[in-house]
């Protein structure tokens, strides 16, 4: 960031959609069957959109691209993202399309997502303008295999922003259709700053049995690669050949939608603030971990002070 800079500027170009949260300890439909949970809520959806409020929460000047239907459900997500703080001047709204839908079933230890895509895939290199990017310190997307519009052009982006001096990141999501585009990723990454999968996704990408294994066939021009593990922490490997790992914080998870996505926040915004290896991962960790405390990605978003608190308590 910037010597005198207060904040930095984050651009989020991304998925916007609604999330549906069924929870209970057996939210698994049967059929011919009724069955009854414990609650529901409708929050914000969406790894890019969770992404963005959890930075503008850790304080980043967050600005999101992004595509809604002109419906209720837009509507609602709009709103959402300007209550938390999140600039949305680049958010448009496109008639005859509806907003996206995401049932999440979640339980205290996992979760289950079934997706309508509607408008989540419709965003396209014209909504993103070069003076929004010129302004950027940094950029972000997520669910790289949903964003079917955007997906042929992430690497000549990338590119441009490399020249600009704009450090990026991604994350995959899973892939819903199982092709995991290892050619298209690996092409990507020799233009990517922070490569941010979940260790499941990694193993798929670069088709291995083992996270080793995975690691091994990660390209040799990639930036730092860091694999979310769950309740096991996170490991990273840095573009040299290093490998960290970092411990989880231990919590009593209420829902654990989003808590990737929060990971994905706290680990931009120590990046921007310089950490690197072991520092990088604890922080991003302790967001994760802090996420899972409230319902829905952004129902306990991390703050500062509850990133601190959190590592002064692991150290007693």
């Amino acid at each position: 960031m910037p010597a005198g800079k207060n904040k930095p500027i984050v651009v989020i170009a991304g998925e916007l959609n609604v999330d549906i949260i069924l929870s209970g300890e057996d939210v698994v439909p049967e059929w011919n069957r009724e069955k009854m949970i414990d609650t529901f809520d409708v929050v914000l959806g969406s790894s890019s959109a969770i992404t963005a409020c959890a930075l503008a929460s850790l304080g980043a000047d967050v600005r999101f691209v992004s595509v809604v239907g002109a419906d209720d459900f837009g509507t609602f997500a709009i709103a959402e993202l300007e209550r938390m703080g999140v600039d949305i001047a680049n958010v448009t709204r496109l008639a005859a399309v509806k907003t996206g839908v995401t049932l999440s079933f979640s339980t205290p230890s996992d979760r289950g997502l079934v997706t309508y895509p509607g408008s989540i895939p419709l965003l396209t290199p014209a909504y993103i303008s070069e003076s929004l990017l010129r302004q950027a310190d940094h950029l972000h997307f997520g669910s790289y295999y949903l964003q079917d519009n955007m997906r042929p052009h992430w690497k000549t982006l990338f590119q441009q922003l490399r020249k600009l001096g704009v450090s990026t990141s991604f994350d995959t999501g899973w892939d819903v259709r199982n092709e995991w585009d290892c050619e298209g990723i690996s092409g990507l990454l020799a233009y990517t700053d922070l490569f941010i999968p979940s260790e499941e996704e990694a193993l798929h990408i670069f088709a291995s049995s083992s996270l080793s294994e995975a690691i091994g066939k990660l390209p040799a021009a990639a930036g730092t690669v860091v694999i979310k593990r769950g309740s096991k922490g996170a490991m990273l490997r840095t573009p040299d050949g290093l490998v960290v790992a970092a411990e989880p914080y231990r919590v009593s998870p209420i829902d654990t939608t989003g808590a990737g996505d929060c990971f994905n926040a706290g680990l931009i915004t120590a990046y921007l603030n310089g950490s690197r290896g072991e520092e990088l991962l604890r922080y991003a960790n302790a967001c994760g971990a802090l996420s899972t405390l409230g319902v829905g990605g952004t129902g306990n978003l991390p703050t500062k002070e509850a990133v601190e608190q959190m590592q002064t308590e692991a150290l007693a």
